[in-house]
């Protein structure tokens, strides 16, 4: 992963391949962002004219490269937009910036240039820094911007995170001008920054890996071998483990799989924490739908289908390496739903872990089957808040686009939080209701509950669904990651192609706020 410096050094003097600043859209035309100045002085104060010849805008997402000034040791410049300027008190463009970029801004900002820099041995980044928090998000852009994943290219060697890009390895080291070295406050959001992200980036290598690889025993292994490095507690139930156990949920999903399912318990505790969070994840390692085959033209990502678990695999290490005061449990449910002679047929009815019956309607409604049962072990040990997250219905996409995911939750105060929280952060999301009158089509005459109620709200019956199978009295929040979790398309901002590890940062925030008690 590319390494973060910080560094007090004057831009001209500094030996890299390039330098980046920023630029943003203003009123009269583009504007050179804050931390830029001695590159703006060597244009002799005309860098802003020079870049609006070029055709820069300042527009999120836009790059621009041109030759250095004579006297730089860099012997280029790329300047990335940041968008809207920021505007002063008085509602006017601010000369000096404003009181401040959006997080967000540099963090895409800074995700766009690290990307287009692969191959580069180091770039500086003079950026707007008038915060730690400003050094965070510039390093989160950095780190999650220069991802690929190529463990399948080439000669093979090694995998994921770090690898070849059509050639060019990712940019190899990122200095972050106007960040203090000896600064305790910036170097511990440089820390929490690589922290997230190697976590973040190694939920998608995941997400990224192709089912004959990642199968659900491999998953609990990969899950089994960060436990022991970070100094976390892992259980993991195979599938006589699952049979002793009754649960029937995941055992019903996987048993048209050669590749038998597991539920892994990854638990992180603290000494002085007062606060207990569960995190729930939705891993199925691949989705044919079952019986209920997927049709054609809908299976060839069905990879992604286990980003739920994850993310929260991710986030519960993560939340480990800063040792943040908060014990926090992730579950885990994984399985591969294929279909077969042995596989869960529509009209079965299966006995989940709670005891409640579910009729089976449609085999590809199977992430709820899971997560029930995942669900309910997690309410067992009574932890003050569940959140669970799932690639769980296309009715969510239809919703709310591919870069949003949907927050549901049985307390309002609660789902307001992890709205906010997942805004916070940088990741789209946006609160969805619970109606209750979408619970009676799920009523069934032969079970407890259907897996499939009305189509309409889909993605609501879902969560209702869902919420049948959290401890009475829990607070509960079910994130449908379905949209964002898997970009089909080209990268953008610090998104890459492929899986996108969306959610992560959310939970790690959530933990972070329970920590400092600021979350109930």
């Amino acid at each position: 992963m590319t390494a973060l410096t910080l560094s007090t050094a004057a831009a001209p003097g500094l030996r890299a391949d390039a330098i980046v600043i920023g630029v943003a859209k203003g009123a009269q035309g583009p504007v050179v962002a804050p931390g830029a100045e001695a590159v703006d002085k060597a244009y002799d104060g005309k860098l802003a004219g020079v870049l609006e010849t070029l055709g820069a805008s300042g527009a999120e997402g836009e790059l621009t490269k041109l030759p250095a000034p004579a006297g730089f040791k860099a012997p280029l410049v790329v300047a990335v937009g940041l968008g809207a300027q920021p505007a002063d008190k008085d509602g006017e463009d601010g000369e000096d910036g404003g009181p401040g970029y959006d997080p967000e801004a540099l963090r895409k900002a800074a995700g766009v240039a690290a990307r287009a820099l692969a191959g580069s041995k180091k770039a500086a980044f003079a950026l707007p820094v008038d915060s730690p928090g400003a050094i965070g998000a510039i390093g989160e852009g950095i780190l999650l911007g220069a991802y690929s994943f190529d463990a399948y290219k080439g000669n093979g060697q090694n995998g994921g995170n770090g690898r070849a890009r059509n050639g060019k390895a990712p940019l190899a080291e990122a200095a972050l001008l106007g960040g203090k070295p000896r600064d305790a406050a910036h170097k511990g959001a440089v820390a929490r920054a690589v922290a997230v992200c190697e976590e973040l980036n190694r939920a998608r290598d995941l997400i990224n890996t192709p089912p004959n690889d990642l199968t659900p025993a491999a998953f609990a292994g990969i899950a089994q071998t960060a436990a022991k490095e970070h100094g976390l507690k892992v259980q993991v139930l195979d599938e006589k483990a699952l049979v002793k156990g009754g649960y029937g949920g995941i055992l019903g999903v996987g048993g048209g799989s050669a590749a038998t399912p597991r539920l892994v318990k990854l638990s992180y505790t603290h000494p002085k924490a007062v606060k207990h969070l569960a995190f729930v994840g939705k891993g199925i390692t691949y989705d044919s739908g079952g019986i209920s085959l997927k049709p054609a033209g809908h299976n060839e990502t069905m990879k992604c289908d286990m980003s739920g678990a994850a993310a929260v695999f991710a986030a519960v290490v993560a939340a480990a390496r800063l040792g943040l005061e908060v014990n926090v449990t992730g579950w885990l449910a994984l399985a591969e739903n294929m279909p077969s002679g042995s596989a869960v047929r529509p009209g079965d009815v299966l006995r989940m872990y709670s005891g409640k019956t579910v009729e089976v309607l449609n085999t590809d409604a199977e992430g709820r089957l899971v997560l029930g049962d995942a669900l309910w072990a997690a309410s067992q040990e009574n932890p003050d808040a569940i959140v669970d997250v799932a690639t769980l219905t296309g009715a969510m996409m239809l919703a709310l686009g591919s870069r949003t995911f949907g927050v549901m939750a049985n307390d309002d105060a609660f789902r307001s939080a992890v709205h906010e929280a997942a805004e916070e952060v940088g990741e789209p999301a946006w609160p969805m209701p619970l109606p209750e009158h979408l619970r009676k089509g799920m009523e069934s005459s032969v079970a407890d509950i259907a897996n499939m109620g009305e189509r309409m709200g889909g993605g609501l019956v879902a969560g209702l669904f869902l919420r049948e199978f959290v401890g009475e009295g829990i607070t509960w929040a079910h994130l449908d990651i379905a949209g964002p979790a898997f970009n089909e398309g080209g990268p953008f901002g610090y998104t890459p192609k492929g899986g996108t590890g969306t959610a992560v940062r959310t939970l790690v925030r959530l933990a972070e706020l329970t920590a400092a008690g600021d979350l109930g």
